[in-house]
């Protein structure tokens, strides 16, 4: 398996796996002139050295063994710089009476736009199929090796919107207790509204004033930073990678905003530059290490099984070839996992 920049010939098979996302996944959606427009914007912003504001990365993984992408990723390396980004800050508003002895901590919700200019993670799906022998990982943490190689390319600080809590029919508990008595439309439109840039109806329709979770249902409240259950392993990878809540939530459903400072993820902090070492096979008592090529254009990350040997990393022809590196060729390499 191998992670590359999408191209647009891939354009079916990522149409094909944001059909197979549902509701809630809100960078992924099937539709194809959006799409296009994505994997166009990624394949400029990899030949070009654009604008943070306008900077778009995709990634595709993809099965080596009939081409076939099976997986997707991306990063958008400054969000809200164009449209307004927005998302709902948790907070406290305190009612006391000293001479009734109350005092109340209620939790609020208030517009904010605090996350405007961070890096996102977004756009992340792996087809059912294939969510094992750590593909996951490798579709998720390519982007940091990525992402430490070009650090010019990324804002410092880096967000990843989760999604959130929802229905099998797609229905959303917040939205239902609570954006749908400002919209008249249902969670999939607005959100699927939001996704093809159409944001000016949140800040016309939203309320400008905090918002008492206590009035909201049980199952809206419960909601409140909590995730899909689909997303439930994505979250704790990327919270074993340093990524953290601080109390920022998706407008729509609720889903946490992860956030770390780019140089502080386990990844990119942990990275190294080695030398390929060709070698027979692979070395007794190796463990998983996450590589990439160093390239930007053709850009290539995967997972072998080796064992640094001070400045040199051996690996195998086949990871050379998917690679497309030579022996002795600089490459930037990690362990997958944290160690434990």
């Amino acid at each position: 398996m191998l992670i590359r920049p999408v191209q647009p010939a891939d354009l079916d098979a990522l149409l094909e796996l944001a059909a197979t996302a549902g509701v809630g996944v809100t960078t992924l959606q099937a539709n194809p002139q959006r799409l296009e427009e994505r994997i166009a914007a990624s394949v400029t912003s990899i030949s070009t050295d654009p604008d943070m504001a306008d900077a778009s990365y995709l990634f595709a993984l993809e099965d080596e063994s009939d081409g076939r992408v099976v997986g997707i990723c991306g990063v958008e390396a400054a969000v809200g710089m164009r449209d307004t980004w927005y998302n709902y800050r948790v907070g406290l508003a305190v009612h006391a009476s000293r001479e009734l002895k109350i005092y109340k901590q209620l939790p609020t919700l208030f517009l904010s736009s605090d996350l405007t200019g961070a890096s996102e993670l977004c756009s992340l799906f792996l087809s059912p199929p294939y969510r094992r022998d750590g593909n996951g990982a490798l579709l998720s943490k390519s982007r940091f090796l990525f992402m430490a190689e070009f650090p010019e390319r990324f804002s410092d600080h880096v967000i990843a919107e989760m999604r959130g809590v929802s229905d099998e029919a797609g229905q959303s508990p917040f939205w239902e207790s609570l954006g749908r008595h400002f919209f008249t439309m249902d969670f999939a439109k607005a959100d699927f509204l939001s996704y093809v840039g159409s944001k000016s109806f949140i800040a016309e329709l939203m309320p400008k004033h905090p918002i008492y979770t206590c009035f909201l249902s049980e199952a809206a409240q419960a909601a409140l930073g909590n995730v899909h259950p689909a997303t439930a392993p994505a979250r704790a990878m990327l919270e074993a990678e340093g990524f953290r809540y601080q109390g920022y939530v998706d407008i729509f459903d609720a889903g946490p905003s992860l956030e770390c400072a780019l140089a502080d993820i386990r990844a990119v902090r942990q990275s190294n530059l080695y030398h390929a070492l060709s070698v027979a096979a692979e070395p007794k008592n190796g463990t998983p290490w996450l590589i990439s090529n160093r390239s930007l254009g053709d850009f290539r990350a995967t997972i072998a099984i080796t064992r640094p040997l001070e400045d040199a990393l051996p690996l195998c022809a086949e990871v050379l070839q998917r690679l497309n590196i030579e022996d002795g060729s600089s490459v930037r390499a990690v362990p997958l996992s944290p160690k434990t």
